[in-house]
């Protein structure tokens, strides 16, 4: 994407407001130089085998490359001392954006799946993200998941798994890859919901709109992945703009994985206008050939403003499962960012 077209103060505006993530995989996180690594360590030989073509080999070109690439990053994650390291990687790439709240989407079926414990991805994670939050300030908290094409056996045993061995750092439980119909899932979300774990599905980015309502109404979704198909069902947008039922927006993302033809078309300004409560984040940042930043420059190049910029980092703090005063610190600080930059933000607390 052409970065060139942003006028200078919208880049700063960007680069000094707080932001957090929501819809971010880790594993679709992996940076090119951690993967060179993990793989040496291995001796994961499917790879390039030097760090200049494994990098022209990351760039994006279609999707089966896009699943060559993260089947291959998966592979190299075994010990806790890799799921560590990917972290660590993850973290510090966040924190350069000034991203100062996380919530990771972890594939925990992928691993369970190769005979790598929980136990050991559980361990992995919470030593970097111990170290992430003293080292570079930023929290980090997870969201395990399973693969929505993979059955009712997969995500069993990944909630079986999470109920067994998650720490207090997993906030919700999840479902990605293909879409497929969701009823199916309602007993193993009751049990996460039960002990406490959000609903946070994707749903709604190639399935339609009736994706959208299974997840609200099968998994008790207190968040919807992606959900750019709630646009063709004006009663389903109603719904999710009443309800407050925040939609977490991935456009580059949604323009690789052809779920939109053109970043011109996609939906954004338009779920703004119709009162939804829309975060932006970045899905699979490393493999997509984005970030969090370049997503706002996303959002500005699809036509909005320097307000609605502010509003969409708003919006993140208020979906997000932060704690009632960080979300109020976070929120005045984006409210003073705001107002240095000579934006009116409205809806964003004074300064405490």
């Amino acid at each position: 994407m052409d970065i060139h077209a942003i006028p200078a103060d919208v880049e700063a505006l960007v680069r000094d407001l707080p932001k957090v993530e929501l819809h971010v995989h880790l594993e679709g996180s992996m940076p090119a130089e951690t993967l060179f690594e993990l793989a040496r360590r291995h001796g994961v030989r499917d790879v390039p085998g030097s760090l200049e073509e494994l990098r022209d080999w990351y760039a994006f070109t279609d999707f089966p490359h896009f699943v060559e690439v993260y089947l291959a990053s998966v592979r190299t994650l075994c010990e806790e001392g890799d799921f560590a390291l990917l972290v660590s990687a993850v973290a510090e790439r966040l924190a350069a954006q000034n991203v100062r709240y996380a919530e990771v989407h972890v594939s925990l079926y992928t691993h369970l799946m190769r005979g790598v414990p929980a136990r050991v991805v559980f361990d992995g994670i919470e030593e970097a993200r111990r170290a992430a939050e003293g080292e570079h300030g930023i929290q980090l908290r997870w969201i395990p998941d399973f693969p929505a094409d993979f059955g009712l056996e997969s995500a069993e045993a990944t909630v079986d798994a999470v109920l067994r061995e998650a720490p207090p750092s997993v906030v919700g439980f999840g479902v990605g890859g293909v879409e497929t119909p969701l009823e199916q899932y309602a007993g193993v979300f009751g049990r996460a919901r039960a002990a406490g774990l959000a609903s946070l599905p994707h749903a709604g980015e190639h399935g339609g709109p009736e994706r959208v309502r299974e997840a609200l109404d099968a998994l008790g979704a207190e968040r919807i992945g992606h959900g750019i198909d709630s646009m063709r069902d004006r009663a389903l947008v109603e719904r999710l703009a009443e309800g407050r039922i925040p939609v977490d927006v991935s456009p580059t993302s949604n323009l690789r994985t052809r779920a939109v033809r053109r970043l011109e078309e996609h939906p954004l300004p338009r779920m703004l206008e119709a009162g939804l409560l829309v975060t932006l984040n970045s899905d699979d940042p490393t493999m997509f050939g984005t970030d969090l930043t370049n997503e706002y420059r996303a959002a500005h190049r699809l036509g909005l403003d320097a307000a609605d910029l502010v509003r969409l980092a708003a919006n993140g703090v208020h979906a997000s499962y932060l704690g009632a005063a960080r979300r109020h610190r976070l929120l005045a600080e984006i409210g003073e960012v705001a107002a240095r930059h000579g934006v009116a933000a409205a809806g964003i607390p004074s300064p405490l």
